[in-house]
């Protein structure tokens, strides 16, 4: 067994010799720099959360903030809107009411007016019925519009009429200067006057219709000059 070369240097002869460090296994400024990073811009997980917390309540006020405004304009439109539309609804109602209204004012002077026509006739022929003398008035008239020189006069009667025309005159044609004619298409109470040159027209109706013409056209011509018209 050989024995062992190593030898001990002396404190003399170590005076060139450098210590041998190691090599480092985990580098101090890696460490350093971690440690820089952790306490500088390095961010915790609760840091991260708390952001996002802080970005997601400030994102949703606003969106919130302008939501509203939106929802608020566009209530705001939407209210008038309806409100327009009900206004449209109430007008075109008006419009629709003010139709009928007027066709009623029309409808009601129009059967007022058949009610006076009614009850005027109704009258009339009342008379008529209680005082039948009255055609003698009625002929008379009639002959007294006639121009002096007309021929050939003939009076149309109702049958019952011309009879007590003939009783009440008592002449005959040739004195009396004109004919009477027996018409039973003609309502008792009037005649018919006719000539070689004019004809007057004394009927029932048509005298009716001049007395009814007066009583309305008197009632309008009142109505238009409370108006001021005219």
């Amino acid at each position: 067994m050989e024995k062992s070369s190593s030898k001990v240097l002396s404190g003399s002869s170590t005076g060139d010799a450098q210590q041998w460090v190691p090599p480092s296994m985990g580098s101090t400024v890696e460490k350093g720099a971690v440690k820089k990073h952790a306490s500088g811009s390095m961010l915790t997980a609760e840091q991260l959360e708390q952001l996002q917390k802080e970005a997601y309540d400030e994102g949703f006020a606003l969106g919130k903030k302008e939501g509203f405004s939106y929802g608020h304009k566009e209530s705001l439109t939407q209210g008038q809107m309806k409100i327009d539309g009900l206004i449209g609804q109430v007008e075109s109602l008006m419009s629709t009411l003010d139709t009928p209204l007027k066709q009623l004012d029309e409808q009601v002077e129009r059967e007022l007016v058949e009610l006076v026509i009614s009850m005027v006739r109704q009258l009339v022929r009342r008379e008529i019925r209680m005082e039948p003398s009255h055609i003698i008035g009625i002929v008379r008239e009639s002959l007294s519009i006639l121009p002096v020189s007309s021929r050939n006069i003939r009076v149309h009667l109702h049958p019952e009429d011309a009879q007590l025309v003939r009783t009440i005159y008592d002449m005959s044609d040739k004195e009396q200067g004109w004919k009477i004619i027996e018409d039973p298409v003609l309502a008792r109470g009037g005649c018919r006057v006719i000539t070689e040159t004019s004809q007057i027209d004394a009927t029932l109706e048509s005298r009716l219709a001049a007395m009814i013409t007066r009583i309305m056209g008197g009632e309008r011509d009142d109505d238009a000059s409370e108006r001021g018209e005219g």
